[in-house]
């Protein structure tokens, strides 16, 4: 079993990825993968600091005694469009991903990451609030 997690360093993604966590523990999965996105094409200092807290997320999550591949990846994709290529790719078993509460209007113009992994990916999509 592989699980997804869609990683930005908040609050929100460091519960998805707990939740990850206990769902690798409980099923047995084989490796958790964290996905960072980012919608650029041009390297960044904010991304070396991005590879570094990438790197403490996998030395933690291995501490519990789990298989976890990280990755950054930055191309000029929505994040929610690049947790659906991902899964796809790598035949993704489960992805986790946090919800933010915002209005209709909210979602209307802003898009929703959650709502569109929800309706793409072929897999189940666990949310956390």
């Amino acid at each position: 079993m592989k699980i997804l997690v869609g990683y930005d360093g908040s609050d929100l993604a460091k519960r998805a990825l707990k939740v990850a966590q206990e769902h690798a523990k409980a099923f047995g999965a084989d490796v958790i993968h964290v996905l960072h996105s980012k919608v650029t094409d041009l390297p960044t200092r904010q991304h070396k600091i991005d590879e570094q807290d990438m790197d403490d997320v996998r030395s933690s999550v291995e501490k519990e005694g789990l298989l976890c591949e990280t990755h950054l990846l930055i191309r000029n994709m929505e994040p929610g469009q690049h947790l659906v290529k991902f899964a796809s790719e790598h035949a993704i078993d489960e992805i986790v991903i946090g919800v933010k509460q915002r209005s209709k209007v909210g979602k209307l113009l802003m898009g929703s990451t959650a709502q569109h992994v929800i309706l793409e990916a072929q897999c189940p999509v666990v949310s956390v609030k």
